[in-house]
């Protein structure tokens, strides 16, 4: 004779069936982690997805992602943003990293040029990737191409310009001949070398607090500047001022030296004169430096490069 089910219904109401129900009901909600399977749901998701399932009445599915992530003993994937200071380590640390999906993105006009290297870029068969392992070269500035910038157009006293140039004179740079071919015909004025440069700024040195006579510009296209001096009764000691000149200064730290050329200007009234310089498109001549950057950086990492920026 077969024997009856056991549950509530068969069980009677004594202490020992009380128990065994209390028994059946706990094992009845034991949780249990379970694995549900991904197939046919799109791309980047795992095979299978573990979930803590609560059975019974009132069966509920748990997220336990958080719980296994808090165990991990490394990162799941990298992630972040380095930056360094020169092109080298730039081009270093991205060949330490890239993969066949990683670009370099280039913001070139001023300001704030910079490279960006996308280490988990998407890859070439179009399968997205988290973007978000960067490395970025932000062309740091030098001193010296910030002070030429910083005084560019700005009217300076006689000893402050003659300082000045005296300061940056490992700056100043003959012309090529290509460059006295294109820019003396552009702007109708002869080029300076350093060394007039150098005398122009010892010459007015000593005509410090001197009183300016006149301007001129001879037949050469060579401009004069008269100064008088009170002790000297009257008579002109003359000048003559270069009209334009080359610095050749490396504009980003560790970096290849950027030329741009300049106007020298002056400014005289009632007595006094102001001097001044003019960089003609710097910011044209530094554009064209990052492109050559970057194309040094894409050359010597083997990348696709871009000039743009990357998804934010």
């Amino acid at each position: 004779m077969a024997q009856p089910r056991e549950n509530a219904a068969t069980i009677s109401n004594e202490p020992l069936a009380i128990d065994r129900i209390a028994e059946l009901t706990r094992r009845g909600e034991k949780a249990e982690i379970i694995h549900i399977d991904t197939k046919g749901l799109g791309d980047g998701l795992p095979p299978s997805i573990p979930a803590l399932l609560y059975p019974g009445p009132s069966a509920k599915l748990d997220d336990v992602s958080r719980v296994i992530e808090s165990y991990r003993q490394n990162p799941k994937r990298r992630r972040g943003e380095a930056i360094v200071s020169t092109l080298e380590s730039f081009i270093d640390l991205v060949n330490r990293h890239k993969d066949a999906g990683s670009v370099i993105f280039a913001k070139t006009a001023w300001p704030k040029p910079k490279l960006t290297a996308v280490i988990d870029y998407h890859d070439v068969e179009r399968k997205p990737r988290h973007g978000e392992h960067r490395i970025t070269y932000p062309f740091p500035i030098t001193e010296e191409l910030t002070a030429w910038i910083e005084n560019d157009a700005k009217p300076m006293k006689q000893d402050s310009f003659a300082a000045f140039l005296e300061d940056h004179a490992a700056e100043l740079a003959a012309p090529l001949d290509q460059e006295r071919t294109d820019y003396e015909p552009l702007f109708k004025e002869k080029f300076a070398v350093p060394v007039d440069l150098i005398n122009l700024s010892r010459e007015l040195e000593v005509f410090v607090g001197a009183t300016v006579k006149q301007g001129q510009r001879l037949s050469s296209g060579e401009r004069t500047v008269h100064f008088v001096e009170e002790h000297m009764n009257g008579n002109g000691e003359k000048i003559e001022i270069p009209g334009i000149f080359m610095i050749s200064v490396p504009a980003f730290v560790d970096g290849d030296p950027v030329r741009i050329p300049a106007r020298l200007r002056y400014r005289i009234a009632n007595g006094t004169i102001a001097w001044f310089y003019q960089l003609y498109r710097w910011e044209f001549w530094l554009r064209d430096q990052v492109q050559q950057d970057l194309a040094k950086a894409a050359k010597k990492t083997e990348l696709p490069a871009f000039e743009g920026a990357p998804e934010a």
